[in-house]
């Protein structure tokens, strides 16, 4: 009873004020949402295309704001030299950036850097970690990889990689 008597005392012009302010962040949410697939679309139609720069400059704004699926696409084009110098110690960079937000595919590439020594020191502890988290994430290929690596490792080092996975 108490709510519905302080409902009553709202005032027409509060309600209309508190309305127009959710239209207006409403608005703004769905015109950022907007932006975001367009600018992700524009990425994603360079790089089928084969205009990796115009891809790099339309995903590297959303990977900064924490896309995890554009970094991963930027952690694509590093790894592989596509519209910028090869270089693996950023491809390693995006890649766990979009890892740590549970992108299974980037975790499986953060887990064959490390297994190869591919812009980090080369770790198959820590390859076997990312391959147990992405197998967990849903990685179709990540068991598979991680069973070829636990055949090169030691019991000792199989125990740490899980402990710390």
């Amino acid at each position: 009873m108490g709510v519905l008597i302080w409902f009553r005392h709202i005032s027409k012009a509060a309600i209309s004020h508190t309305i127009k302010k959710l239209t207006l962040a409403t608005l703004l949410i769905v015109s950022c949402a907007t932006a975001w697939a367009a600018d992700f679309a524009k990425g994603l139609t360079a790089s089928r295309a084969g205009d990796f720069v115009t891809a790099l400059a339309e995903w590297k704004p959303l990977a900064e704001q924490g896309d995890a699926i554009a970094q991963f696409n930027l952690g694509l084009l590093y790894d592989n030299g596509k519209g910028v110098i090869e270089d693996d110690k950023e491809a390693v960079k995006w890649y766990m950036l979009a890892a740590e937000q549970g992108k299974a595919s980037a975790q499986t590439n953060l887990a064959f850097m490390h297994a190869t020594g591919q812009g980090v020191i080369q770790d198959n502890v820590y390859a076997h970690i990312w391959w147990n988290i992405a197998a967990a994430s849903g990685s179709e290929n990540a068991k598979g990889n991680k069973d070829i690596l636990v055949k090169q490792m030691t019991a000792q080092d199989i125990s740490k990689a899980q402990d710390l996975a």
